[in-house]
């Protein structure tokens, strides 16, 4: 089991604070009731609203009588069910009002989005300097490693080799390892996206900006701090000439403006353009068809991103389910974001996912019983 840092005991007191907050609501409501009529005889526990039910398998023989509109729920809502018996929040229209879930259909769109940024360029001695450091690291660990091994072979032919040296050949190997391992993960921190190009390609990107052939530029996406899908194409706006740059990859140290950036390649940069200079810019993502959500209705686990869509009731069932829909980010657009993993008829939740996921945290409440 994990331990509870400062944020699981936030997350664990949010939750409970959630289920007292339903709790009171359905107190209230009851009381509300019971001061209609103090004659009249207790509510029996059929007639109490349950707070939140646990989710019974459902019998073949139901699935059989379902009308059509609870047949056009689709696999994904009958695999849901399936999958999170007596773990899929449930809720009455009281508790819904009570909390405040409210849902709408996913929009679908296709947007094509460009978004301003600014760009410096960045100097290539950096890059060069970087390289050569895990290059050097690399070469005295593999040297260490083959003193170790002739210093073992020696020692075990019963050589000249004595166990001193031996084992100070060791504690050097070590040195080395560890230099190599801290140069690679700087180099892989600072130049993420270079980082991860095939070799080849790596080594011939270094020789053009080494060369002036092509210019490394950094540019960075004010007022945010994820990407989400990168942007396909960047431009540069150099006095009133526009310049395309390939957009490399994002990279994954801040700088001063604490803004998302990515790393792009202008090749053959004007004449003139210096280390540093700053210029606008602008990042294009291509149209691609998705579904817009509101970011609130987006919740992010360790697997990833997902939502809360209400599964289809039975006529005459107050009771709505609301089971999670995981999905793929694609890019930020307005106030929401463009979702792949949503289908045309997903009612999600729009409002009040974070009240679900609490209720889902610590599983169904029981219905209140009599005295």
């Amino acid at each position: 089991m994990k331990k509870l840092g400062f944020a699981g005991w936030g997350l664990r007191f949010a939750k409970r604070f959630a289920i007292a907050f339903v709790y009171g609501a359905f107190a209230i409501s009851i009381a509300a009731a019971q001061d209609d009529d103090d004659d009249a005889p207790k509510k029996t526990q059929a007639a109490t609203p349950a707070d939140v039910k646990r989710i019974d398998a459902k019998p073949a023989d139901d699935a059989t009588k379902s009308t059509p509109s609870a047949s056009a729920a689709g696999d994904d809502d009958d695999d849901a069910r399936k999958g999170a018996q007596g773990t899929i929040p449930a809720l009455n229209k009281e508790q819904r009002d009570a909390v405040g879930i409210v849902v709408a259909r996913a929009v679908k769109a296709k947007p094509a989005e460009r978004v301003a940024a600014f760009a410096q360029v960045l100097d290539p001695s950096a890059l060069i300097g970087d390289l050569g450091e895990l290059d050097a690291s690399r070469a005295a660990e593999r040297a260490g490693s083959a003193e170790v091994a002739r210093l073992q072979g020696l020692y075990k032919a019963g050589a000249s080799a004595s166990l001193k040296n031996l084992e100070a050949a060791q504690a050097e190997q070590a040195r080395a390892h560890a230099a190599a391992e801290a140069a690679s993960s700087r180099f892989a921190l600072r130049w993420a996206p270079i980082a991860a190009l095939p070799a080849a390609r790596r080594q011939k990107l270094i020789e053009n900006v080494g060369a002036g052939r092509s210019a490394l530029v950094r540019i960075e996406l004010p007022g945010r701090q994820s990407i989400g899908r990168l942007p396909e194409t960047a431009t540069l706006e150099i006095d009133g000439v526009s310049v395309s740059g390939r957009v490399l990859g994002a990279l994954m140290q801040a700088s001063e403006s604490q803004s998302a950036s990515v790393l792009a390649e202008v090749e053959a940069p004007p004449a003139g353009l210096a280390i540093g200079a700053r210029v606008p810019g602008s990042v294009t993502w291509n149209a691609r068809s998705g579904f817009l959500v509101p970011r609130g209705a987006l919740i992010y686990e360790e697997g990833g991103a997902f939502v809360y869509h209400q599964l289809h009731a039975k006529p005459g069932d107050d009771t709505m389910q609301y089971a999670r829909k995981n999905v793929t980010l694609l890019m930020q657009s307005g106030d929401g974001w463009l979702v792949d993993g949503l289908d045309d008829d997903d009612l999600v939740v729009v409002h009040g996912a974070g009240v679900l996921w609490s209720l889902e945290g610590v599983g169904a409440i029981p219905e209140d019983e009599d005295d």
